[in-house]
């Protein structure tokens, strides 16, 4: 399969990005394919200006399972048992991760299946995500010998230390009810309702001022790892620069006035 056909890429007229992962034989796995696909959608999204939100959902029973096991083992048979290679694709799918956040558009998970190990990381790294409610989850590495570390990074800055560590140290599956109560997940909703759900949430946001989201997402990201005073010094400075943009100018103007902004995501 090409890239093209791993991850399906659909814009609506409002602004509405889905990417879809579409490697159903693999169960969706974060093969090195699968990894230069996302990491180039959302480097191309992030500066594309139709763009206003992303939903990265996926086809097939499995949401994403993960590392493509069978592509890593191939990689011992190199002289040095794997060691190079298995850094670069940790890079690799760390970059992918890394790149969710950073992106300047807000980002929503659309669970279905499973979302295993790697693929639990994926879920956990957008900004939102919605479940079917017979959707689950698990970090299962501690099954293999292989314990999540990196998956541990994204999971452990959504869910508290002890349910984080609990999923981790018992690689147990979490169902989606469970998920929405530790926080990995905004909410589980009925699964002939989950499309509907994401794109309402999905809507209400693309209605938004684009250099707003940019703007708070990038800010929300940056203070949670500074102290108090040093992230209300931050983000003070954020919201004086956000007061004298020209839509916060316009929305407070509108708001005042009692009618609609008009954007100009400036």
């Amino acid at each position: 399969m090409t890239p093209n056909d791993i991850l399906l890429r659909d814009l609506d007229d409002t602004g509405i990005l889905r990417l879809t992962l579409n490697d159903m034989g693999r169960r969706n796995a974060l093969s090195e394919a699968m990894l230069t696909a996302l990491g180039a959608a959302f480097a191309d999204a992030g500066t594309d200006r139709a763009v206003r939100v992303i939903v990265l959902a996926a086809n097939g029973p499995a949401f994403c399972a993960g590392h493509d096991l069978k592509e890593m083992t191939a990689g011992r048979a190199a002289k040095d048992g794997g060691r190079a290679y298995f850094g670069r694709v940790m890079a690799q799918c760390s970059g992918v991760m890394q790149g969710i956040v950073t992106c300047p558009k807000p980002v929503i998970a659309e669970v279905t299946g499973v979302a295993t190990a790697a693929g639990c990381q994926l879920v956990a790294s957008c900004d939102l995500a919605l479940a079917a409610d017979t959707a689950k989850f698990s970090t299962p590495g501690v099954h293999i010998g292989l314990f999540c570390s990196t998956p541990m990074v994204a999971l452990s800055r959504n869910v508290a230390n002890k349910h984080a560590m609990e999923m981790l140290l018992t690689g147990d599956m979490t169902p989606a009810d469970r998920a929405a109560e530790i926080g990995l997940i905004n909410r589980a909703v009925a699964a002939d309702n989950l499309r509907d759900a994401v794109m309402e949430l999905a809507g209400k946001i693309a209605s938004k001022s684009s250099m707003t989201l940019a703007t708070g997402k990038r800010a929300f990201y940056v203070q949670r790892e500074m102290p108090l005073a040093d992230a209300y010094a931050y983000a003070s400075h954020v919201m004086v620069d956000n007061m004298l943009a020209h839509d916060a100018e316009e929305g407070i103007g509108a708001f005042i006035e009692k009618r609609a902004p008009q954007w100009q995501d400036a």
